[in-house]
């Protein structure tokens, strides 16, 4: 038998080293569709790495400018880029560092940039979130599509990563304490004056503990992706991380049987809105769906319908959803006295505000949202607001 020779001459391909790994399918990585929410320290470790791996298409939002502060934890970021987008300097840089790559920006809130129905063409998504609204919120989008997602979060020189599967292991949700859900409560309900200040907190990070939790969500997310070819358990689990002593420990959570967030959305209910159509003609298509009158329809958002000033005893419409309003908009115009939202959730026949005759659009539903039609147990779900292909508002679909 001859021996083996080794040819010095030949090109390696880019991906030639992690190919080697015997059950690495690099044809699967430039398939895959990844969504990263937030293009901080943590969002720029992991658009790093998922360029460097060849994902196919890197979808990154988040809604904030650079500042200085940012340069020392973000590799993608320059002094030049001071006072930029975040979402869009990381995808121009990430895009030069791969050219395999298709790295494309969402500029907005995750709570109403994109809508749920996003989600399903996601094949993954990974989260670099800074406050619990925002998690919890990808939480119950991602377990109404069925899509899964993974968590990081940093603080000085610790950070955990936990992994949620949808519907078979515990969520984020699961995860919470008494009194994660009480500052939830606390912020949800405080008034719109306060709330901008309130999730306004700063974290302390470095770009050390961005590093190691990025590359743990990263390495999990390679696994998922072959997860057919490849052993995994550990949906449902949490690495936590001590940088001061380098102590690690793996955590499984216990799934909460009555958790708000398992509320998965049967895929064969879903339909298109038909194009157009105003909130009450989505009623009647749910009415002719489900073979009843008796119907309602449910948004996957709070809708600020109106300001009311009970000084002046005067409303102002507003449509849009509650993280959507400024603080700066609780002043009334008149009085500058503080004003009190009017909020829907749940529309019937009976709807006020002229909400019947308004399209999803007019309402500022998040595009490609779902809006659910609903009949006693029985639902069906319209996506709707669907914006053209290749604009920034409609990259995810």
């Amino acid at each position: 038998m001859s021996e083996p020779v080794l040819d010095l001459t030949s090109k390696e391909s880019r991906y030639d080293r992690q190919e080697l790994i015997s059950w690495w399918d690099q044809s699967r990585l430039r398939a895959a569709r990844v969504l990263v929410v937030g293009a901080g320290a943590l969002g720029n470790e992991l658009v790093k790495d998922l360029t460097l791996l060849g994902i196919g298409q890197i979808f990154v939002i988040d809604m904030d400018i650079i500042e200085n502060s940012n340069l020392a934890r973000c590799v993608f970021f320059r002094e030049r880029d001071e006072g930029r987008l975040k979402a869009e300097v990381v995808a121009e840089a990430a895009s030069e560092m791969n050219p395999d790559v298709s790295v494309l920006p969402i500029i907005g809130d995750v709570r109403t940039a994109i809508g749920l129905a996003s989600y399903r063409h996601f094949d993954l998504v990974l989260g670099g979130l800074d406050n619990r609204e925002a998690r919890l919120h990808v939480n119950r989008c991602c377990w109404k599509a069925e899509t899964p997602w993974i968590d990081g979060a940093i603080e000085g020189l610790l950070g955990v990563m936990r992994v949620f599967i949808p519907p078979q292991s515990a969520c984020y949700e699961c995860t919470l304490s008494e009194n994660d859900f009480k500052i939830l409560a606390q912020r949800k309900t405080c008034s719109l004056l306060t709330r901008d200040e309130m999730l306004a907190g700063k974290v302390p990070t470095t770009v050390t503990s961005a590093s190691i939790v990025a590359g743990m969500q990263t390495q999990e997310a390679i696994k998922l992706l072959h997860r057919d070819l490849v052993p995994y358990d550990f949906a449902g689990k949490g690495v936590m991380f001590n940088g001061l002593t380098h102590d690690s420990y793996t955590v499984t959570y216990p799934c909460v049987d009555d958790c708000l967030s398992h509320d998965t959305y049967d895929r064969g209910a879903w339909r298109e809105g038909p194009e157009g159509a105003t909130l009450g003609d989505l009623l009647s298509e749910t009415s002719t769906a489900l073979g009843t009158d008796d119907v309602v329809l449910d948004l996957e958002f709070d809708l600020v319908a109106a300001l009311n000033c009970s000084a002046c005893d005067a409303d102002e419409v507003v449509m849009k959803p509650l993280p959507a309003v400024r603080s700066s908009e609780a002043h009334c115009p008149v009085c500058r006295g503080e004003r009190t939202p009017v909020l829907a959730h749940t529309i019937d026949r009976d709807a006020g505000w002229g909400l019947l005759d308004l399209t999803p659009a007019e309402i500022n539903a998040p595009p490609n949202d779902v809006i659910t039609g609903r009949a006693g147990g029985a639902r069906v779900f319209f996506t709707v607001n669907q914006p053209a292909m290749g604009t920034k508002k409609g990259l995810a679909q």
